[in-house]
């Protein structure tokens, strides 16, 4: 089956909808509106592929199939009900239903949840004929979203969430999540030209990115998604865009990143994790401590994920590691940097102010972008462009 032009959510990290909807944008997109959490985009068969393919900062990719009012559990069945489930549901598929509710008369999930999972399998039945639905084949999820009285039904294109991109089969305590370290970059005054350090890599997620964005290594190339597996898409419908994306790629493109940290385990996990995304060439991995860590270079760029510390005792002793930090931010009166905490002062704490903070969660901790802007790079006279 092929469908016209429909309307589809990239959600989003609180705090990151602006920079879905630039990504968006940049991919062909006709964005429609940008709300807290998601950004509502239209798009064709082929861009349900694309839109997972190349997203670096969005959670998921949702397919709207349907919008109403409804204050009682009758006209959440009877309009679920009337919609033609079978468009999108094969007589295999299985369609779990997640649910939420906000400012709502219908206010149990859980209710809400089975009436439309019963109204579903109703409209199923009655297309194909058979009261057995053995839900044995591809993945729907179906998530039926209440907000003030408005019911909105969506089934989610993406499967597992955007930021597993599967290089990351080596991770650390506590890691960055994939889809917050692309949205540090792109909201950082790092490119290709210049210089990347990130002396906290941990298991090099910041890093990894940065070389993926800067190589136009499209995120989703190594995984799969449950839209793959629907039977009104066609598998040429992804080859096209995956053969789209080989060809958009720069494998070879010369980049400065460093990473560093403490830790010999981290190192050896951020390696080959770069590895598993084909940027181990571009990236210069050393097990140095922050404290002993040589920036002589200008115009650098600094992001990093530093120890967060959750207990008093764990903040206590990271105290001094960021003064530290913020005395060489201080010191490094050409360089850019860009630190995601969860200490909301760091941004005062140093003799160098942060000129910007951006509120963004990691999961469900509350961390803050504090961002320093230092001047440009002077311009390259043999290209008249910043380095």
């Amino acid at each position: 089956m092929t469908l016209e032009m429909m309307e589809l959510y990239a959600t989003t990290t609180f705090g990151l909808e602006a920079v879905v909807r630039r990504e968006l944008e940049q991919l062909g997109f006709r964005v429609l509106s940008t709300e807290n959490g998601k950004v509502t985009f239209l798009s064709d068969v082929a861009g349900i592929a694309r839109a997972n393919l190349w997203l670096r900062t969005a959670d998921r990719v949702l397919l709207k199939i349907a919008q109403f009012k409804a204050v009682t559990f009758d006209q959440l069945f009877d309009q679920t009900e009337a919609l033609d489930w079978s468009r999108y549901i094969a007589k295999d598929g299985a369609f779990p239903v997640n649910g939420k509710s906000v400012k709502s008369t219908l206010f149990s999930i859980s209710d809400s949840q089975a009436i439309v999972k019963k109204a579903i399998a109703k409209s199923l039945t009655r297309a194909y004929g058979d009261a057995w639905l053995s839900e044995s084949g591809s993945l729907h999820t179906v998530q039926v979203s209440l907000l003030n009285d408005i019911a909105t039904l969506t089934i989610d294109t993406s499967g597992t969430a955007l930021h597993k991109r599967g290089y990351r089969g080596n991770a650390v305590a506590a890691p960055l999540k994939e889809t917050l370290a692309a949205a540090m970059i792109q909201l950082s005054y790092w490119n290709e030209r210049r210089l990347l350090v990130d002396p906290f890599c941990g298991s090099g997620t910041i890093p990894i990115e940065a070389a993926m964005i800067a190589r136009n290594i499209a995120p989703g190339l190594s995984r799969d998604f449950a839209f793959r597996h629907w039977h009104w898409i066609d598998e040429a419908v992804w080859k096209d865009e995956t053969k789209k994306a080989y060809q958009a790629m720069k494998p070879d493109l010369p980049l400065q990143i460093r990473a560093s940290d403490n830790d010999p385990l981290a190192i050896l996990a951020a390696k080959a994790n770069a590895e598993a995304a084909g940027v181990e060439d571009a990236i210069e991995f050393s097990e140095v401590a922050f404290e002993a860590l040589r920036l002589s270079e200008d115009y650098g760029v600094l992001i990093t994920n530093p120890p967060y510390g959750e207990r008093l005792s764990e903040i206590e002793l990271l105290k001094p590691l960021y003064k530290t930090l913020s005395d060489r931010i201080a010191a490094l009166k050409t360089w850019s940097a860009y630190v995601i905490t969860s200490w909301p002062d760091f941004g005062a704490m140093g003799k160098r102010k942060a000129d910007r903070e951006r509120k963004l969660y990691n999961g469900n901790i509350e961390t803050h972008n504090v961002q320093f802007m230092g001047p440009k790079p002077p311009l390259d006279e043999t290209t008249g462009t910043s380095r």
